[in-house]
């Protein structure tokens, strides 16, 4: 990729964050070409948009290119139907991309997990996203940005009780939730999608880890 000229790649552009992120990506002057690896079509047309309909369990190494891989793949176990599948979208899939994009010339990775993610967790969940955090880190990209975002906000297009019942509560509770406890918070998701183009217009190499508290900056 010349320097004139840049490419952003996103996977997960259906999700609360990614969809967001690529209205975001398609309208900002940084970037002259987003592609977009989905299983189904997004039916949207735009000069600068390539979508590319994308088989994560036969990936075609080929199309796999670009500056900047913006990663926003997630799911529920409930969803997924299993923690296999789950573990298949948030461990797997990422880590596919990352290591073709990487082949073929990507600078930099930044990737959604979540609050609390980590490898050593109790929790499946969190396990799942601290694992994807350490096997990105382990292929050393020259710019690898993780965010850790709390409850997100925003329209979904699934309701989630479980997450409604939590956005209710964060309301009532935010106006005593300063200092360690900011990062609790709920978080619109907009405000992420923010954070990661931003972050990814900054030249600093190394890994770079960004917590709810600091996203609500954004």
């Amino acid at each position: 990729m010349t320097s004139t000229s840049r490419t952003a790649l996103l996977v997960g552009a259906t999700g609360l964050i990614g969809s967001q992120l690529l209205t975001k990506l398609l309208h900002v002057p940084y970037y002259d070409k987003v592609v977009v690896l989905t299983r189904r079509s997004l039916e949207i047309t735009h000069t600068k948009l390539t979508e590319v309909i994308f088989d994560f369990e036969n990936p075609d190494a080929s199309v796999v290119q670009a500056d900047d891989v913006f990663c926003c793949l997630g799911t529920t176990i409930k969803k997924a139907g299993s923690k296999e599948a789950f573990k298949k979208v948030d461990l797997e899939y990422p880590l596919t991309v990352a290591a073709l994009a990487q082949k073929n010339g990507a600078e930099k990775f930044l990737i959604v997990t979540a609050m609390g993610a980590d490898e050593a967790s109790g929790i499946f969940y969190n396990q799942v996203k601290g694992q994807v955090e350490q096997g990105l880190t382990s292929m050393k990209y020259s710019v690898l940005h993780i965010f850790r975002p709390s409850l997100l906000l925003g329209a979904r297009e699934e309701m989630r009780l479980g997450e409604k019942v939590g956005e209710i509560l964060s309301t009532i509770l935010r106006p005593v939730m300063f200092g360690s406890l900011k990062k609790y918070r709920a978080i619109d998701s907009g405000k992420v999608a923010n954070a990661m183009l931003a972050f990814a217009k900054k030249s600093e190499k190394g890994v770079f880890v960004h917590d709810s508290g600091s996203l609500q900056a954004f």
